[in-house]
């Protein structure tokens, strides 16, 4: 018994020294150099492991555990910086139990008959820094470092837009403010900065040299704008602040609550981000994260959680710390969006239009609240560029209903023995024919008419939500309808009966009998979902609204001359040539009259009449009216020329708010100072297409 038992000691012990090792290789990749080789979600996981590893083997913890350490080591290109007051970490909180788990040790350590108040805030994804201000003025800023010692980053940060350098005078100004926050890089920035880099590496590869990495996240971009050695290059970057706790404070007035002190730092000109709420519970903190999980990409910068305060600063003061966070705050982190795993191949498949679209086969990871096995690479230049190759180790990121996508390899981890991949010449259609790509165009094209993975698509297409939303007929289903011969086109499909449907596997009666009424019943779906089905390319659900209400019904489409289609608000040349091209082929021309056969209603609806008083203009609703559903209230916008999309942006004409309205929208309106409309101020829009005075 004694020698399994030391066994067991010894097998614990090499495994609590592999994570140490790997963690500290890990955390010094990530704080130090901005150069990660794996997502965020595998080193906590690490990290979570250890910890409860130490937890059981308390006796085999060591003082240099990575778990009693705050971020990590400085550069050598930057001087040190000691923090006169720690800048600690925080503790995670993966899910709602572990976020009420804290909650009840903070009742416990306050008393349950406590009155506790809390501050919630965005976990901005970017990099803690120290400002400091003596008599007003910007004399220090630093990275927080280890959490004692930091890098002296004054001059970068001092090319910071938003980031005071001097702070207004005032009889209560402290005579030392240390302000608390973090840097970040803007998504709009961060897009630039990686399309100059996509840029320069197609350049790269134009020269016959190999392409550079490219920037993977906002986050990473963002901690190696600020650690650059040229200031200069920092301040071309576009990076972003968000104050969010003071440190030291020496004179100046006395705070009873952390909210006292950010409406402190805002008066002073500090930016002070607008989501930050103080709830009275623990339920309505788990809503403020719910809504955000929901609501993450309406913002213009990453954020990868929430983070709670207690906000009565007596409270934290009776808390106190642990060896490396405070008892009185915590971290919420919403699921990863990006993971590293195996890129194991790369194919190509064949869409509707004869579009060869490379993807990557993958070692099936977790990622953005889905199992992942496949991910978009776009086009043969997106594979050069980025350079990614069968056998890399690679990066992940799958946002919300985003389509899976592989950001970039992790050079230190490729195969020595990896080679190039090379885009296919030949279609992987059993005809095998020739791909080709046309001078100055990004996409590679199988050219056969006959092509059946391009007719395959072009009926999963018809079918689709977008289009015209046949229940039951997915790819499957498709599938077998193709290979049993009995559909060539996508008007073939009104065409089947019950008896053809049984010769394939899986269908009884009942279910051949249920998918035979969902076809029927598509026969009256409305203009534009009509011509959204037909798949015509450049061709889209916004063009196919406009084109429905300028001509009223698709005879009026097809024979509306290329002139007359390219006026229509939203169409123009491109998408009117592409048009008048479809519609002349002789295949377009039997497919439309078997639609016609069929009996598909080809629109012909009364075009509005109501006064284009929006056209042009972008407005958004939000919550719930008295008089309009939702479908109501955007197609009156439309009927008037206007645009309903989802999101609120700068070019929004106006926000319209009904009751229960999304926070994301309100909080984007305000922002951006887009004027927001009550129901009758949106009924008087609809009526003048001006806003109430």
């Amino acid at each position: 018994m004694a020698a399994k038992k030391r066994s067991a000691d010894s097998s614990v012990r090499d495994r609590m020294i592999a994570l140490r090792d790997t963690i500290n290789r890990h955390r010094r990749l990530y704080h130090t150099l901005a150069q990660p080789e794996i997502a965020d979600a595998e080193y906590d996981q690490m990290v979570r492991e250890l910890e409860e590893l130490e937890a059981l083997h308390p006796e085999l913890v060591t003082a240099d555990s990575p778990t009693l350490l705050v971020g990590g080591d400085i550069s050598e290109a930057f001087a040190p910086v000691e923090h006169r007051i720690p800048m600690t970490s925080l503790d995670n909180a993966m899910d709602v139990d572990e976020l009420r788990a804290w909650g009840e040790r903070v009742l416990k350590g306050l008393g349950d008959d406590a009155d506790v108040r809390y501050c919630v805030e965005l976990k901005i994804d970017g990099l803690a820094v120290s400002l400091r201000y003596e008599q007003g003025r910007l004399v220090q800023a630093a990275t927080r470092g280890d959490g004692r010692v930091g890098e002296d980053v004054t001059a970068n940060v001092a090319t910071i837009a938003n980031v005071p350098k001097s702070l207004p005078s005032r009889l209560d100004l402290p005579d030392v403010l240390e302000v608390r926050g973090e840097v970040y890089l803007p998504i709009d920035a961060f897009e630039r900065l990686r399309a100059a880099k996509e840029l320069e590496n197609a350049e790269r590869v134009s020269a016959g040299k190999k392409p550079e990495p490219v920037p993977v996240n906002p986050r990473n971009a963002g901690a190696g704008s600020l650690r650059q050695k040229d200031s200069a290059v920092t301040a071309s970057r576009g990076l972003a602040f968000w104050a969010y706790q003071v440190g030291e404070v020496v004179g100046g007035p006395e705070f009873a609550s952390h909210h006292d002190t950010l409406d402190f730092l805002s008066a002073l000109g500090f930016p002070v981000n607008p989501n930050i709420r103080v709830v009275d519970s623990l339920a309505e903190v788990e809503a403020y994260c719910r809504d955000w999980q929901e609501n993450r990409h309406q913002l213009g910068y990453e954020i990868d959680g929430a983070v709670v305060k207690l906000d009565d600063l007596a409270q934290r003061e009776a808390l106190g710390f642990t060896a490396r966070a405070p008892r009185w705050a915590i971290a919420f982190k919403f699921p990863p969006e990006e993971r590293t795993t195996i890129l194991d191949d790369i194919q190509v498949s064949i869409g509707r239009t004869g579009r060869a679209t490379p993807f990557a086969v993958l070692q099936p990871v977790f990622v953005g609240g889905s199992t992942v096995g496949m991910a978009t690479l776009h086009n043969e230049d997106q594979v050069r560029l980025k350079d990614v190759r069968p056998g890399d180790t690679v990066i992940v990121r799958k946002a919300g209903d985003v389509i899976p996508e592989v950001v970039g390899p992790v050079l230190s981890l490729r195969p020595k023995a990896s080679k190039p991949w090379k885009f296919p010449t030949k279609c992987p259609c059993p005809l095998q024919s020739t791909l080709s790509r046309t001078e100055g165009e990004s996409d590679t094209r199988c050219v056969e008419p006959g092509c059946p993975n391009q007719r395959d698509q072009r009926i999963i297409y018809f079918a689709s939500r977008g289009a015209m939303d046949i229940e039951g007929l997915g790819e499957r289903t498709v599938f077998q309808l193709s290979d049993a011969g009995l559909v060539s086109d996508p008007g073939d499909i009104y065409f089947l009966d019950v008896e053809q449907l049984l010769t394939l596997e899986g269908f009884g009666r009942l279910s051949a009998e249920k998918l035979l009424a969902a076809i029927d019943g598509s026969k009256t779906r409305p203009l534009p979902k009509l011509l959204t089905a037909l798949g015509v390319k450049h061709l889209g659900p916004s063009a196919s609204e406009a084109l429905a209400r300028a001509f009223g019904s698709l005879d009026g489409v097809m024979n509306a001359s290329q002139d007359d289609l390219a006026t229509v608000d939203g169409v123009g040349d491109v998408i009117a040539a592409s048009i008048t091209s479809w519609f002349e082929r002789p295949d377009s021309k039997e497919f439309i009259e078997k639609l016609r056969r069929a009996g598909v209603d080809f629109g012909n609806v009364e075009v509005s009449r109501a006064p284009q008083v929006l056209a042009g203009k972008a407005v958004v609703v939000t919550g719930t009216l008295d008089g309009f559903d939702r479908d109501g209230a955007e197609r009156a916008i439309k009927d008037r020329g206007g645009k309903s999309p989802g999101s609120v942006s700068a070019k929004t004409f106006a926000v319209v708010v009904g009751r229960e309205p999304g926070a994301s929208k309100v909080t984007k309106a305000e922002e951006l100072g887009v004027p927001m409309l009550d129901e009758a101020g949106f009924v008087q829009l609809l009526e003048t297409g001006e806003l109430p005075a």
